[in-house]
Formats: C-alpha cells, sequence, structure tokens
C-alpha cells in the first residue's frame, strides 16, 4: 500500500501539533513533495551530513529531525553552502525532511519530554510548564521515581538510561542528598528551574546549565541540577515518535532510527591537572 508524504506529514502534525512551537522556532517540511510515495521513514536528532548518508544508504523517503536544519532567514541554498549542499543531496535522492522542534518538546504523551521521563522510570509525570488547553502538553515533565535514590546514585542511573556520550552526566548538590521527585527538561532547559523548584522537584536533569546558573543555584533552597548531553536528553524520544508513527499509520510503512550519534564532542581529556589553567567568564 501506498503512503504519501502528505498523509505521513499530516500523522506528525496531529501528534506535534505546530501550534505548540515557539514564535521563533521552524518546524515542518523543510524539503519534498506532499505527492511523493514513503516507503521509510528515518529518525534523527540533528540533519547533519553523516545522517543525510544514512538516508541515502538505507533508502529512506523521509528524514524527521528534532533539530532544525534552519532556525535563521535564508534566501537561498547553494550547493556550496554546507546546509544547502544537504537540501541538494536529499532532493536528488528523492528524500524528504521533516523538523518536529518545541512542538515535539511540548507535545503530549509520545514527545521528548515524556520520552525523557519515561526512560529515567519516572512515575506519574506530568508538565513542569503547561501549554494550551490540554494538562497532559507543556514543556518539561516532574514525576517521582520508583524508589528514592542518593543524588550519585540518581546521576549513575540517568547515565546508564541515556546515550553514552563524551561529557557524560554531572551533578551539582550535595551528594548523599535523598532524591524522590524529579523535574526533566530535554534539550536546553535552565528556564525552568524555578518551575522545578515550585514543583517540589529534588533534582532538574536537563542540558547546557552555565556556570554560574548551577553555582548560584547551590547557595539557595531548591532542587539538585544534574546535567547531560543535549543529544543524549533528546534521542530516547526518536524510537517512540518512530514506532508512533508507524502504529499511527496502521504499519504501512518503515520506520528506522538512525544509528549515528550526532552529538558533536567527539573526545576528552579527562579532569586534568588544574595547574595554570584559567577561563574567562
Amino acid at each position: 500500500m501506498t503512503v504519501l508524504l502528505g498523509e505521513v506529514l499530516a500523522a506528525l502534525d496531529a501528534r506535534y501539533d505546530p501550534a505548540l512551537a515557539e514564535e521563533w522556532d521552524a518546524v515542518g517540511l523543510v524539503c519534498g513533495d506532499r505527492d511523493e510515495p514513503v516507503r521509510k521513514v528515518l529518525f534523527a536528532v540533528d540533519p547533519t551530513a553523516a545522517v543525510v548518508d544514512e538516508v541515502l544508504a538505507t533508502g529512506a523517503d523521509l528524514l524527521v529531525t528534532h533539530h532544525p536544519l534552519f532556525l535563521t532567514p535564508v534566501h537561498g541554498v547553494p550547493a556550496d553552502d554546507p546546509k544547502g549542499r544537504l537540501v541538494h543531496r536529499l532532493v536528488r535522492a528523492g528524500a524528504a525532511l521533516f523538523v518536529a522542534h518545541t512542538n515535539a518538546d511540548r507535545a503530549p504523551d509520545h514527545g521528548v519530554n515524556d520520552a525523557l521521563a519515561a526512560a529515567l522510570g519516572l512515575l506519574d509525570a506530568v508538565p513542569l510548564e503547561p501549554a494550551g488547553s490540554d494538562p497532559r502538553a507543556g514543556l518539561g515533565r516532574v514525576g517521582r521515581l520508583a524508589e528514592p535514590l542518593p543524588l550519585r546514585r540518581f546521576a549513575e542511573h540517568a547515565a546508564a538510561a541515556l546515550p553514552a556520550t563524551v561529557g557524560g552526566v554531572r551533578a551539582a548538590g550535595d551528594p548523599d542528598r535523598v532524591v524522590s521527585t524529579v523535574a526533566v527538561c530535554g534539550g536546553s532547559g535552565g528556564s525552568l528551574l524555578g518551575a522545578a523548584a515550585a514543583a517540589g522537584a529534588d533534582v532538574l536533569l536537563t542540558s547546557d546549565l552555565k556556570h554560574h546558573l548551577v553555582s548560584e543555584a547551590l547557595e539557595v533552597p531548591g532542587p539538585a541540577l544534574c546535567d547531560v548531553a543535549h543529544f543524549a536528553s533528546e534521542w530516547p524520544w526518536l524510537p517512540v515518535a518512530a514506532e508512533t508513527l508507524r502504529e499511527d499509520l496502521g504499519g504501512r510503512l518503515e520506520v528506522a532510527v538512525s544509528t549515528w550519534p550526532t552529538d558533536p564532542w567527539t573526545c576528552g581529556s579527562g579532569q586534568g591537572t588544574g595547574a595554570g589553567r584559567h577561563a574567562a567568564d
């Protein structure tokens, strides 16, 4: 049975309502013909050259990514531009590109934050920052662990539950602090620290936490902080989104999750000696 791209996009929009996206965001169809058939869909966090290689190697007709290829206005996509080159390669291969970003973050049940909460085993998770009329929709999630853990063990639990990255998992706070209520936000969620504190969270797990925010947070009552790689915090959504799309379309197309880790950090040197090392703010 043939599934047209337009039908696939309608199913994706039904799950990841574009109205939930931030005003500054760029979601939806980037390139592709809605009247062309789709047999296989590949899901990835980032639309990188390596992921496009995978699209071409696997014969996927549609690439669905969480991060947009274009976040700022463009006036052309010449093939000698790195991002333009990706568009040209996809078009030549007859493959489309679709983005579900902040709308997937806020989506109920099958979005980025529900997937992250589920990966960590959180129970009764609800949005930290509700959005719209659906109480299940919104940014972040807060729920409880089946059994409380000290912060140091919660960090180990998170590391085991999420994809391994060079940056690993870092925690800020008393290592022996008991963690029961957990707030999470896939991607850069430092702005939800206040909401996590108001929800009574013992820890906020998110990505891209800055030095000063963490340092200042430790000086006042509130949750401990757990910083994970941006890619790792959003990856759990991929298999969830892939299986959801397959089910929504009655199993009429093949779905797959990219095997390429798009975390940009590739190596590290450990803690170092600390001697003579200075960094500017």
